[in-house]
């Protein structure tokens, strides 16, 4: 069992502003608050770990140099608030509408826990003392799939996804509300 404790992350429309199938730079922007909010995380001790579908790339909309790029992007972002991602895994699979070797079954794609397993390896991650934040129903299930604490978000597709969230998960408005429910949840 890793010795780390992380917060996990949705990237489209939990840490930015939801837009189908995101692949240039010049369409990414963060949720207001959002660079504060993990900056407040990395002070209490928490590893930044984003885990984002990217099915997009399975049906060649765009590839991942130009996930890349966005990456890129958002970490310089969050270098300018004082803010670091420690780390990013994204799933390019889909079982039924990707092309080529991108169409599979995987254990990657969310809700399957597969990139927060990765993580905790690569990252002695102790995932029962984690949390996973995201806008969708799938992201919830990761975290809960993976052993951590999850939170749903209203941003992006939260508020559509939000009647079929399990009972007993935290929902909040956004990232910056649910940072302040992860400080006082761990007694921060």
């Amino acid at each position: 069992m890793g010795k780390r404790k992380a917060v996990f992350l949705d990237r489209d429309g939990t840490i930015n502003v939801e837009v189908q199938y995101l692949n240039a730079v010049a369409d990414f922007q963060f949720i207001p608050g959002v660079p504060r909010a993990l900056q407040r995380l990395k002070e209490a001790g928490f590893l930044l770990v984003v885990v984002t579908n990217q099915s997009g790339i399975g049906r060649g909309y765009y590839d991942e140099a130009a996930l890349e790029a966005v990456h890129e992007h958002m970490h310089a972002e969050l270098a300018q608030a004082g803010a670091a991602i420690d780390a990013c895994y994204f799933c390019p699979h889909h079982p039924e509408h990707a092309l080529g070797d991108y169409r599979q079954e995987c254990a990657c794609r969310k809700p399957l826990p597969g990139m927060l397993q990765q993580a905790a390896l690569d990252l002695d991650i102790d995932l029962a003392a984690s949390f996973m934040v995201g806008d969708k129903l799938a992201d919830v299930e990761a975290g809960i799939n993976a052993g951590c604490t999850p939170l749903m978000v209203l941003t992006g597709y939260g508020s559509a996804h939000l009647p079929r969230c399990p009972a007993g998960v935290q929902v909040c408005p956004d990232l910056p509300a649910a940072v302040e429910a992860i400080l006082a949840l761990a007694g921060l």
